[in-house]
This record gives structure tokens, sequence and C-alpha cells, in this order.
């Protein structure tokens, strides 16, 4: 699947049920975006750049340069930084200045920034003028590995996360490495619990390097490589969600996107609450799976590397969680299905977790966090 020349960054290619897209991963590769455009037919020479307050001071000025300098017409929307952006009020906001910049349906558009502006630039895309094409430039850790690939877009809600979206995949992503030199420790690390859930599903090798490097921010290239090739062969296998293969890639999600929830979203970071769900789910494997205990210490030692949190403050609703996982998208006509462990690198999807057991998992969590007060 990836293809490299020397010099050259990392190509990988994923065969969609429509057409194939395109990821690119390299270290300061910017100026080389408008060259990757040029070969796609479906890109015009008008779209919009859209980005929030802390990418666009890091980077939008760079990306709108070398856009502009390859003969591109951009109008730059920047929203606010935060979940709360995700939300149907903005990306009406972000589609009408679209519509005032005289943009159409032969327009283009691209999302510069985490997976917050990924998944609202690439609804917003979905549905302005029935659909345009998505560029996604991805600048965390999240978005990279995780977020950009795989074409999911959508907004939030009150009753739970991403619950109103489209498939809507992109035409390139472009993971420039050197993006993530800049992001504070706690926005770098939140990262690796996607990391560190694409190595329990499907690489077991992969939790050596991330264990090899610890904090230290080298290797990133291959590091990211890695990661996306996994996400990329998951999502050809089932690109829309309809055989339970890419339901895989939601290991740690269902408790964990209850737990972002209920803490409301600011004050958890994304991958924080998937490390502390990863944690109720490696516990649930060791229970209904042939998961080891050895194994599971491994994957939670992992997390706690990377100073993701394996402790749920006692403050957090339980209530509010169990509430926002029964709305959960992985419940199917009222059943569970709740991805388990057999071993680290072989997950599968299980109809047999009940709801009380899920309970009794968050409930070690909040325990574990009593008991080394």
């Amino acid at each position: 699947m990836p293809t490299q020349h020397p010099g050259e960054p990392t190509r990988i290619t994923l065969e969609l049920t429509a057409r194939s897209c395109d990821v690119v991963v390299g270290e300061e590769i910017v100026s080389q975006l408008p060259q990757w455009l040029s070969e796609n037919e479906r890109i015009s020479n008008r779209g919009a750049l859209i980005t929030d307050g802390n990418v666009d001071a890091l980077y939008g000025d760079t990306v709108m340069d070398a856009l502009q300098n390859g003969g591109m017409e951009l109008v730059r929307i920047v929203i606010p930084a935060g979940e709360a952006s995700k939300s149907m009020e903005q990306i009406t906001d972000v589609c009408r200045q679209m519509l005032q910049a005289g943009l159409d349906r032969h327009s283009f558009l691209i999302a510069l920034g985490g997976g917050v502006v990924g998944d609202a630039a690439g609804f917003a895309a979905a549905i302005f003028q029935r659909g345009i094409p998505i560029i996604q430039i991805p600048t965390t850790v999240v978005a990279q590995v995780d977020s950009s690939v795989g074409g999911k877009t959508g907004v939030n809600t009150p009753e739970g996360k991403n619950l109103i979206g489209a498939f809507h995949q992109p035409e390139l992503v472009f993971a420039d490495v050197q993006t993530l030199n800049t992001l504070p420790d706690r926005e770098y690390n939140e990262g690796f619990a996607e990391i560190i859930k694409h190595a329990a599903i499907r690489d077991a090798s992969l939790l050596d390097l991330v264990e090899e490097l610890g904090a230290e921010r080298k290797k990133l290239s291959e590091l990211i490589t890695r990661n996306i090739i996994i996400k990329a062969t998951v999502v050809e296998e089932d690109e829309r969600e309809t055989s339970g293969v890419r339901a895989l890639l939601n290991f740690g999600h269902t408790i964990g996107h209850g737990i972002e929830a209920a803490a409301g979203y600011g004050r958890m970071l994304h991958g924080e609450a998937i490390s502390l769900g990863l944690v109720a789910a490696v516990r649930l494997s060791r229970q209904y799976s042939s998961l080891t205990d050895q194994e599971a210490k491994r994957i939670i030692s992992a997390l706690k590397l990377y100073s993701l949190p394996t402790q749920l403050d006692s403050d957090i609703d339980r209530e509010v969680i169990l509430q926002t996982l029964r709305q959960d998208k992985k419940f199917v006509a009222g059943q569970i299905r709740f991805v388990l462990l057999k071993s680290i690198g072989e997950a599968f999807v299980s109809n047999e977790v009940t709801l009380d057991a899920i309970e009794t998992a968050m409930d070690d969590l909040y325990r574990s966090e009593t008991s080394q007060r």
C-alpha cells in the first residue's frame, strides 16, 4: 500500500468503493501541496480554507501562501478552537460564509487543524451544494492517525457525540508531521490513546515502538505512517461500517465517548476519555475473552507512559455516562456491540457483554481512583 521514493513523502493509497484516496505523510511538505492538488481533476482553483484560531496563528499564512502561489483563490474561515465548534450552528455559519464568498458546487474545501476542524469542515463539505471535495491537512496526532482518514464527518448534540454526520471521503489527506512538534505535551500525548488502540486491535509490534519512544518526539513519520496503514486497511475492508470490520476501530470508544460527554466537552481531551475507555475495555476483555493479565497490564502501562488517565474522577456523573452510552451508534436494536481483544493485535466484536458488566467496569475505574487517595 505505501510507496516512497528517496527524499519524497510516503504515499498511502486507499482503494475505496467509488475512487481511491491518497494519504501523504512527510516532514515540511506543505510547499508540495499545490502539486498534489493539481493532479486531481476534481479540484478547481477556488475554495475555502477552514481552520481554528490556534492553528491559524501557527500555520494559516504558510498554507495560504503555498496555495495562492500555486494559483489557487481561497477564502479563509476561522472557527473557534474546541469541541463546541462541532455544532450545527457553527456549520451553518461556515456554509453561509462560503456562499457569501461566491463559492459554489465546483469549489473545494480544505480542513487545516485537529479532529474538531476535520470533522466540522468535512461535514460542511458533505452538505454544501450537496457535496464538494474536501482535503484534510491534520495537525494533531489524533487527526493524523485517526480522524482525518476514513471519511467520517459529524457534529455533536447534547444527546451524544457525532450522532449527526455523513460519510464524505477526502480527496487527499496531507499529513505533515512537522506540525506535531508545536503541540503542547498534553495534546501530543492524547493522540497515543488512538495509537495504542491501533496496536491493540491490529499490530502488536506497534506497541514495541510506542514503548520505545516514550514521550520522545522522534520517528514521527514512521509512527504516523504505520498507524495510517492500519486505519486505511480497516477502512478499505469496511468503508461504510456495514460488515462489522470497521467497528473494531471503536475499541475503547463505547465507554470513552460516554465519559467525554459526562465530563463536559473541554474538561477532558478526546484521547484522555478514550484512554479510560481502553482501560475498561481491556478489563472486559479479561472477563469475556482470552486477553491475559500480562497483556492487559502492558496496555495500561503504555497509556501511563504517555501520562494518559487510567482513573476516573469521582465527580464525573456515572448516570450521564450510561445515558450517553445507551444512545451510542454501537448499540444495534438495543443490543450492545462491544469490541474486545483476544490478544494484543487481535480484536473482535462481541454481543455478549452486558450493560451490568459495563457498569462494573466503570465502577472499577472510580474505585481505582479512590484507592489512590
